[in-house]
């Protein structure tokens, strides 16, 4: 019989987490940082994002992070923008939904970002026109005349 050289099992390091409910400082933006939001995961680490400049980077989920800050669309992200592929980026942060708020209320983020759908334009507007119309009518008719 192999003996037990860990200390436990998974049970043991999925119970962690116990220092995430505490308030943490906002942090801002620096240089060669970005806010983003989270458009879709796309596996191995990665995500497709819109940045709040307007473009859209694959972002790398860097190894301090990775399975345990679970990130899902329509996240905000704080992303670090490489200097040689503009293209990419690495998230450096999750903001929690009132941190999000937060930020957009101190103006960093632009108002037309919506922090509670899944993605962002994706969600169904208030002044959309036949929102309501998803139905089919059929008309009355005789089962014996069928």
């Amino acid at each position: 019989m192999p003996k037990n050289k860990g200390k436990g099992g998974k049970n043991r390091k999925r119970g962690k987490n116990e220092a995430d409910d505490e308030k943490r400082e906002l942090v801002f933006k620096e240089d060669g940082q970005e806010y983003a939001q989270v458009l879709r995961m796309l596996g191995n680490g990665r995500c497709e994002s819109t940045c709040i400049d307007g473009t859209k980077r694959l972002c790398h989920i860097r190894g301090k992070m990775h399975k345990k800050v679970w990130i899902a669309a329509g996240d905000i992200i704080l992303v670090g923008l490489r200097d040689y592929q503009d293209d990419k980026a690495d998230v450096i942060l999750k903001y929690m939904p009132d941190e999000a708020r937060l930020l957009k209320a101190y103006g960093e983020l632009p108002e037309n970002v919506r922090l509670n759908e899944g993605i962002a334009g994706g969600g169904i507007d208030e002044d959309d026109e036949n929102v309501g119309d998803d139905y089919i009518e059929f008309e009355d008719e005789d089962i014996d005349r069928i």
